[in-house]
C-alpha cells in the first residue's frame, strides 16, 4: 500500500518536472506507477491537481496552491533528515552532562577537553550538584549522563565504574607532629573531625564502613565541598577525610600529610550513570567511549 507521503512526493515530482515521465525516471518508477499515484492522490483530495496535455502536464489553480505546501513540507523532512545525519556524525549537537565540582575539576575536565579537541561543533550543558541530585536530574531527562560516586542504589539505571579512588585521612603539620605510630579507626574518631556533609554518597560510604567495625563518627566539621576539607585541614582544625587521588597536591607539596592508618577503607568507585531505558544520544555515546577508553 503506498502511504499518503509517498504519493505527496510523486505529486511534488511531477510539479516540478511538469511531466510523468521524467518524474518517473527521477523516482525509479515506471511512468504507469506515477499516472496511477497523481489519480491516487486525486481521488482522495477529490479535486483535479493537474491539466493533462499531449506536451505534458501543468498544474491546476488548486495543484498550484497545494505543491506550495507540498514541496515546502517534503523540503523541510530533507532538512531534518540531514539534521538527523549531523547529529550522528557529531558535527552538531550538544551534550548535556551532570557532575559534582569535585569530580568536574579533578577528573572530567581532561575528558571534555579530548572530545572538544574532536567534535568542536558539539555544545557543553555542565549541570552541577550532589550524587542524589544529579541522580533525579538523570531520570528527568535535564541531563543525558552523569558522572558520580559510587555506590548507588537504582535499579532504573545503568552504572559504568571509571576509576578506583581511595578515602584517607590528612592533617597539617601540627596534628603531623603528635602522630608517631599508624592509628585505627577507634582511635581516630577521638580526634576532630573534618567530614564532608551527612547526604553526600562519599561521607556516606565512610559512615557505613566504619559502623561496621563498630565505629561511629561524630564530626567537628561538616562542609559542602572537598576543596574545603583540604583547606580545613591545612589551617590545622582537625584531621579531614578526603579522596586520596583528588589530594595530590597538596600532598606531593607537603601542605598536608596522609594519617597513618591501622587498615586502609575499602576502595570505592567514581563512574557513569544513565538511564537503562533511553538509548544514549550519539555524542553521550562517543563521550562514554572516550572516558572509558582513558583517550586523553
Amino acid at each position: 500500500m503506498v502511504s499518503k507521503l509517498d504519493l505527496y512526493k510523486v505529486f511534488c515530482k511531477v510539479g516540478k518536472s511538469s511531466s510523468f515521465s521524467k518524474a518517473a525516471n527521477d523516482l525509479y518508477m515506471t511512468q504507469p506507477a506515477v499516472s496511477q499515484a497523481i489519480k491516487q492522490l486525486e481521488k482522495e483530495l477529490d479535486i483535479r491537481l493537474f491539466n493533462r496535455t499531449p506536451k505534458g502536464v501543468t498544474l491546476t489553480y488548486e495543484g498550484s496552491l497545494l505543491f506550495e505546501y507540498a514541496n515546502s513540507a517534503i523540503n523541510l523532512l530533507h532538512v531534518g533528515e540531514e539534521k538527523l545525519l549531523e547529529f550522528k556524525d557529531l558535527t552538531t549537537g550538544e551534550l548535556k552532562i551532570g557532575v559534582g565540582d569535585t569530580i568536574s575539576k579533578y577528573f572530567l575536565l581532561p575528558y571534555l577537553e579530548a572530545f572538544h579537541n574532536q567534535y568542536p561543533n558539539i555544545k557543553f550543558k555542565i549541570m552541577n550538584g550532589t550524587t542524589m541530585e544529579l541522580c533525579t536530574v538523570l531520570k528527568s531527562g535535564e541531563v543525558d549522563i552523569a558522572f558520580c560516586n559510587f555506590p548507588i542504589d537504582d535499579p532504573t539505571l545503568e552504572l559504568k565504574p571509571c576509576i578506583d579512588v581511595q578515602d584517607i585521612f590528612v592533617c597539617g603539620e601540627q596534628y603531623m607532629k603528635t602522630i608517631t605510630e599508624p592509628l585505627s579507626f577507634a582511635s581516630i574518631v577521638d580526634l576532630p573531625l573534618i567530614l564532608l556533609e551527612r547526604q553526600s554518597v562519599s561521607r556516606k560510604y565512610v559512615d557505613d564502613y566504619l559502623m561496621t567495625k563498630g565505629v561511629k563518627i561524630s564530626p567537628e566539621f561538616e562542609l559542602g565541598s572537598h576543596d574545603l576539607l583540604l583547606e580545613f585541614a591545612k589551617i590545622n582544625l582537625g584531621i579531614a577525610c578526603v579522596t586520596k587521588e583528588f589530594s595530590k597536591e597538596y600532598l606531593n607539596k607537603g601542605i598536608l600529610y596522609e594519617v597513618p592508618l591501622m587498615e586502609d577503607i575499602p576502595k570505592r568507585s567514581i563512574g557513569v550513570c544513565f538511564l537503562k531505558s533511553v538509548p544514549l544520544s550519539p555524542a553521550s555515546t562517543k563521550f562514554v567511549e572516550i572516558v572509558e577508553s582513558k583517550q586523553i
